[in-house]
């Protein structure tokens, strides 16, 4: 029985050449030379509520983190907003999605719940968790509540491939 046609064969091999060749994003790697991983930053992590009021700001060598919508961002570069003094100190060391939608640094606001907001203030905190955080800030890591409900049970909502920086085979 005769084998595929030799233009057949090396098809394969042709179109793998055409990518390599038009995608600038893939490293080009030379003869004899082992290829880097691709830079990456630190894993994103999981943050009870506990782990992350350990990280409001208080201390100078400890990086600010704060979450909304259960997205825990480090915001260390913005120290002059965040920092110890700073004016929206309030919002670090906890998931203050409820003080981000009511643009609230009042105590009862500095929460998770969004329980009774209204759509414009909705709409507010959809338009700040991206143009802000998301376009500003490193995401490292999720609060337990996002993944888990109260009782402990994994949240059936949560889909990891949904979340924003989120890399199935490194993170869990």
């Amino acid at each position: 029985m005769a084998g595929p046609a030799p233009g057949r064969r090396l098809w394969p091999l042709a179109a793998l050449a055409l990518v390599l060749a038009l995608d600038p994003e893939l490293p080009a790697v030379q003869a004899g030379q082992t290829p880097r991983p691709a830079e990456r930053g630190p894993p994103v992590r999981l943050f009870t509520e506990e782990e992350l009021a350990r990280f409001g700001g208080e201390e100078e060598d400890q990086p600010i983190y704060m979450a909304v919508k259960g997205v825990v961002f480090d915001v260390t570069s913005g120290k002059e907003f965040y920092g110890r003094g700073a004016p929206y100190n309030a919002l670090t060391g906890k998931d203050s999605t409820r003080g981000v939608a009511k643009m609230s640094l009042d105590p009862a606001d500095l929460t998770h719940d969004t329980t009774g907001l209204t759509a414009e203030e909705l709409k507010a905190l959809d338009d700040v968790f991206t143009t802000v955080y998301k376009a500003k800030y490193p995401i490292v890591g999720y609060t337990a509540r996002r993944i888990l409900n109260e009782d402990g049970s994994p949240n059936l909502d949560f889909k990891p491939e949904d979340q924003p920086h989120f890399d199935i085979k490194d993170e869990f």
